[in-house]
């Protein structure tokens, strides 16, 4: 049977209550405070070690992945809520996991570290930014995006208070219970993982014939954007740094986004939301598939990381 035509999946209904955003909203935040207390006051010394591999971390995240993100809606122009959601993912910091990865495959653990406090206090103002600057380029998602009743100052806000504030609160508390925080770290890593696993179960819950549906609608857009964003920050690291390490952390930093806090703002701010939440929640899973497999690649074939 043919898949439904791509207007109908504008109007596609998920089920999901908004009553339960609050615990979504706390859950990301547990995962965000967990990540800070890995934070180690020698971890901030690569701003001024290394100020370019810094830099060109932000502008992979920032500038480089949500231009290439919007290169490849225009050129595919698929359904408007699936283009907005890739817009809206490319807005997002770096996922809270990148940290996990880097380690992993060898990268550099105190540049992710660095990077993601830096993006993340960044997101209230880059996020809305980037997604309103992408969003208005493209003629086709008007009658959408101008349907869409979105505050930015509420949008900036809400990514405030669920990342960057637990985010300064866990680095408070490593700083100040320093033993306390090496004791729970752990326990708290393994926590934000089921967390985000739970997270992503909870957005399917319910929703599993729907995704059975349309999926070939998102899957091959995630897959593609997701690539795209891993050889982007891979290159660009490549070209400007040449450092094995960075290039690897850089290449994880953009190409794990945080789709835990993109579920969040389409639940918060959009209606209706059909591809938004097929496309967004995919992200979600796929962003650990693909961390997973990249950290691999990176670890056993060291020569896709020389120096250049």
């Amino acid at each position: 049977m043919l898949v439904t035509p791509p207007i109908a999946l504008q109007d596609v209904s998920i089920d999901f209550s908004d009553d339960n955003l609050w615990l979504i909203n706390l859950c990301l935040s547990i995962v965000m405070f967990s990540v800070a207390l890995s934070v180690k006051p020698g971890d901030l010394k690569v701003l001024l070690k290394t100020p370019g591999s810094v830099l060109t971390g932000l502008l992979s995240q920032y500038l480089m992945l949500p231009l290439l993100s919007f290169l490849l809606v225009y050129i595919v122009q698929p359904e408007a809520g699936l283009a907005m959601g890739m817009l809206l993912v490319a807005a997002c910091p770096g996922g809270n996991i990148s940290n996990f990865f880097s380690m992993q495959c060898g990268g550099n653990v105190a540049l992710s570290v660095c990077l993601t406090i830096i993006a993340t206090i960044l997101a209230p103002v880059m996020t809305p930014f980037n997604f309103e600057f992408w969003t208005s380029r493209l003629t086709y998602l008007q009658p959408v995006f101008q349907s869409v009743s979105l505050n930015y100052f509420d949008l900036g806000f809400t990514v405030l208070q669920i990342l960057v504030i637990p985010l300064l609160l866990g680095m408070w508390f490593a700083h100040r219970f320093e033993n306390l925080a090496q004791k729970i770290f752990k326990p708290m890593q393994v926590l934000s993982m089921l967390i985000l696993i739970s997270f992503i179960i909870f957005a399917f819950n319910g929703n599993g014939e729907i995704f059975a549906e349309y999926w070939q609608h998102f899957v091959f857009l995630v897959f593609a954007q997701n690539l795209i964003a891993l050889a982007s920050g891979y290159y660009l690291a490549r070209f400007t740094t040449g450092k094995s390490e960075d290039m690897k952390t850089i290449s994880i930093e953009t190409g794990v986004q945080n789709a835990g806090l993109a579920l969040v703002l389409v639940f918060t701010f959009f209606e209706p939301r059909g591809g938004l939440v097929l496309l967004v929640a995919w992200w979600g899973v796929w962003n650990i598939l693909a961390g997973l497999l990249v950290a691999q690649l990176y670890r056993r074939w060291p020569a896709l990381s020389i120096h250049t």
